[in-house]
């Protein structure tokens, strides 16, 4: 069990400089648990216990409005640390995360996470990059949130999948998307009903076809213009 901790933590980028002995030290202080999907590793609020990484499968970092609608900030996946922020401030988690499929992950105590930045300053150094990273992806969610609209959240969305993982078919580029509408609006700081509807929307326009899981783009460069002259 330990040799299998072991590799985990040389795969996350906050431990991957340590020596042999410096990783068999930490490993001595983690334990690995694993969730099922849906489930809660902790919710907002919670008092921070420690620091959790990655090993296997994805977790999603959300917050959730008093009217019960979610904003996912982030999903993450092996090799990505989770609550650095709290570990060191001392305060409550900030958000909450769950299980976004069957996930194994390693926790490590708040207290023996700070022990060891002190023992090894290169790793403190490591977890500020990180949370600083962290903080330019929240300042991008807000100013999306903040100044465009849903139609352009949508088209966005649809032309950062056709550029990343698009295929060209029949004269355009399909795009299968992977979540429901319920995700996408959770990611998109919306509604299902709004997301469905600018599909709907973009498709009478003849900017797209859709069918089922899949959207065929059908004028990428006229998807683009609309990025910036939607309203």
């Amino acid at each position: 069990m330990k040799d299998g901790v072991e590799r985990i933590l040389r795969k996350t980028p906050l431990f991957a400089g340590l020596t042999d002995a410096e990783t068999s030290a930490l490993a001595a202080r983690v334990s690995r648990r694993k969730f099922d999907r849906g489930e809660l590793l902790f919710n907002e609020g919670d008092m921070c216990e420690g620091l959790f990484l990655v090993a296997a499968g994805k977790v999603r970092i959300f917050k959730m409005s008093p009217a019960g609608r979610e904003q996912i900030l982030s999903i993450e996946g092996p090799g990505s640390s989770i609550a650095e922020l709290p570990v060191f401030d001392g305060g409550t988690y900030p958000a909450s995360a769950s299980a976004l499929e069957n996930a194994e992950v390693l926790f490590i105590s708040r207290k023996d996470f700070q022990n060891f930045c002190r023992e090894h300053p290169d790793v403190a150094l490591k977890v500020i990059s990180v949370v600083g990273s962290r903080l330019r992806r929240l300042v991008g969610i807000i100013e999306e949130l903040s100044f465009t609209t849903v139609r352009q959240r949508v088209i966005s969305l649809v032309v950062r999948l056709a550029l990343t993982v698009g295929e060209p078919s029949n004269g355009g580029i399909r795009v299968e998307l992977t979540k429901s509408h319920q995700d996408l609006a959770s990611e998109l700081g919306t509604v299902r009903e709004l997301i469905s509807r600018n599909l709907g929307r973009l498709q009478a326009e003849g900017f797209i076809e859709v069918d089922g899981r899949n959207i065929f783009v059908k004028d990428l460069d006229g998807l683009k213009r609309e990025q910036t002259a939607a309203g």
